[in-house]
């Protein structure tokens, strides 16, 4: 594995990119819903910025039409490696895949209609200097349109788990000393405004689910294979999370258990100039 297949905190091997399968299969319904309140039509550019294994940018390949076009931007060579051939597979020829840190990237001012971009920013030392050096590549009424964390801490079993508790924290502190920061969605409306991109559009994005929902599976596949990963890392010890998987085996045992999911802010920001009405 190269050096920067390292830095990423979960890692970029097969397990973590079927949980990142899984993840957006949780999450589509709601990047749909963003997409178009954001304008991603058929003929628009799409920037897909850190599309990890690339499962929202085949999703926008399809939207947008062999008259559009999706950028595919990530830093780890595995990732994009499985998006190209996924994207292969099923015939797209409107996908550009760029291998760039997002501080290294260059594109024209002006030449992307849309910019999506989710859990990057929680992970980057500098969130501010991202947007900064994105929003000139939009055009005139161009969206950059974000899913990330405004709140790590609301993630919680009920009954209440300490162990999982525990391995909440240990997640923050290994984006922070990483440089992240686990509630970085409240810090980008402003980002978006210094930058000329008006905000018209805000949401927190969180759901309190039982054992038989979809969104369960999600974050039980965290447990089974971030937690682990956080071991490794020397964030939690081991039978801390022993004890916090075996609390989310009985939880998931119990009908009447419930779990908070992270929250999440959506953060829709306009670039000055004509918009293209939605159909």
């Amino acid at each position: 594995m190269a050096s920067d297949e390292r830095d990423y905190v979960l890692g970029t091997g097969d397990p973590e990119i079927a949980r990142l399968g899984l993840q957006h299969a949780v999450w589509r319904e709601r990047a749909l819903g963003a997409w178009r309140r954001a304008g991603v039509q058929r003929g628009k550019t799409v920037m897909d910025l850190g599309c990890g294994p690339g499962y929202a940018t085949l999703d926008l390949a399809e939207i947008v039409g062999p008259a559009g076009k999706v950028i595919a931007v990530d830093r780890s060579h595995r990732f994009l490696a499985a998006l190209e051939r996924a994207a292969a597979a099923r015939g797209f020829a409107n996908i550009e895949i760029v291998e760039s840190d997002v501080s290294d990237l260059r594109l024209p001012p002006g030449s992307v209609d849309v910019v999506w971009c989710r859990w990057l920013l929680i992970f980057t030392p500098d969130p501010e200097g991202v947007v900064t050096r994105v929003a000139p590549f939009l055009s005139p009424g161009g969206a950059f349109v974000l899913h990330e964390y405004g709140d790590y801490g609301t993630w919680r079993l009920v009954p209440r788990s300490p162990a999982h508790d525990r391995m909440v924290e240990a997640v923050v502190a290994s984006w922070r000393a990483h440089g992240g920061d686990a509630d970085v969605g409240l810090r980008l409306p402003a980002a978006f405004r210094a930058n000329g991109l008006r905000v018209e559009h805000m949401e927190p994005l969180i759901d309190t689910a039982t054992p038989a929902d979809f969104v369960w599976r999600w974050a039980a596949a965290y447990v089974e294979t971030g937690g682990p990963r956080l071991v490794d890392l020397g964030f939690l010890d081991a039978p801390t999370l022993a004890r916090a998987q075996a609390d989310w085996a009985a939880a998931e045992a119990d009908p009447s258990s419930l779990m908070i999911t992270p929250l999440v802010i959506e953060v829709i920001g306009r670039k000055g100039g004509a918009v293209t009405p939605l159909p």
